[in-house]
């Protein structure tokens, strides 16, 4: 009895301690930044601001921001499951070379591979002059916005539901199988569940690193106000114009955006994970 009441040893520092890290950490990194948002914003009146974050320029950037973003994240959450799927269930030379691949946007500098896939897609480049002999322009449009984000976001949906697919026991699928199940059925009903809220992570991290991408998007873009200018590319116009106030603005909008789009990945997730629990 008193072996069971006593309080489990740590292998790392106590509560007290590790809470006041964890804090100071989150403190300096992340809610100190964040406040500063939120003092220069009070600069404006809550008319001031309201006109500065609803003007016809900012609104046009929110719909490309927010269309290529979703756009690119519901086309990396397709295609990164069929990435990890062959990753997880195939062997095959190359594999390690294909898997070390995916990382590559993670350390390739944003810039770099902006500069990248402008060249590829121009009307002079090897992959523009292929789609323009279909009168499909890549670069300096939306579409190339969505190859950019596409770029920069499958990392995100790979890494989330590879190592959960990896735990998933072939032998469900054989039972399946055994008993008469269709393939399809077999993947909707028995796979998909288990590896729903990695999907689901996966895809709204995507969303949220596409929605505040700048690097990789502000060269193939062509920035023409209301057609291909990005939210953050109109906050750095801001702030190279001083205007530090609305810039300040428009930046708390995304971040209230980036909150949102997490809390509902949040929410998404412990469902989908009641429903796993449901099922077994």
């Amino acid at each position: 009895m008193k072996q069971n009441k006593r309080k489990q040893r740590r292998v790392i520092p106590g509560f007290g301690l590790s809470l006041g890290v964890t804090i100071t950490i989150l403190s300096l990194i992340v809610i100190i930044p964040l406040c500063s948002l939120v003092i220069f914003t009070a600069q404006l009146s809550p008319a001031e601001f309201l006109k500065t974050v609803t003007s016809a320029r900012v609104l046009a950037s929110y719909k490309v921001s927010f269309t290529t973003a979703l756009t690119a994240s519901l086309i990396n959450a397709v295609m990164g499951l069929i990435i990890a799927w062959v990753l997880v269930r195939y062997d095959f030379p190359g594999k390690r070379i294909m898997d070390g691949m995916i990382e590559i946007p993670f350390a390739l500098p944003t810039a770099v591979a902006g500069i990248s896939l402008t060249h590829m897609t121009v009307d002079s480049g090897w992959v523009g002059q292929l789609f323009g002999r279909f009168g499909i322009e890549i670069a300096y449009t939306r579409i190339g916005i969505t190859v950019a984000l596409v770029f920069i976001g499958i990392p995100f949906v790979v890494r989330s539901v590879q190592p959960v697919l990896e735990k998933v026991d072939p032998q469900y699928e054989e039972a399946a199988s055994m008993l008469g199940a269709e393939k399809s059925y077999t993947f909707f009903r028995v796979i998909l569940p288990e590896i729903l809220p990695s999907l689901i992570a996966g895809f709204t991290m995507a969303f949220a690193r596409c929605l505040g991408e700048y690097g990789s998007v502000v060269f193939i873009a062509g920035n023409m106000p209301f057609e291909t200018e990005i939210t953050p590319l109109l906050i750095m116009s801001q702030l190279q114009e001083y205007d530090y106030a609305s810039a300040t603005s428009i930046a708390l909008v995304m971040l209230a955006a980036a909150f949102l789009i997490l809390f509902v990945n949040a929410v998404l997730q412990s469902r989908s994970s009641k429903i796993v629990s449901g099922i077994e």
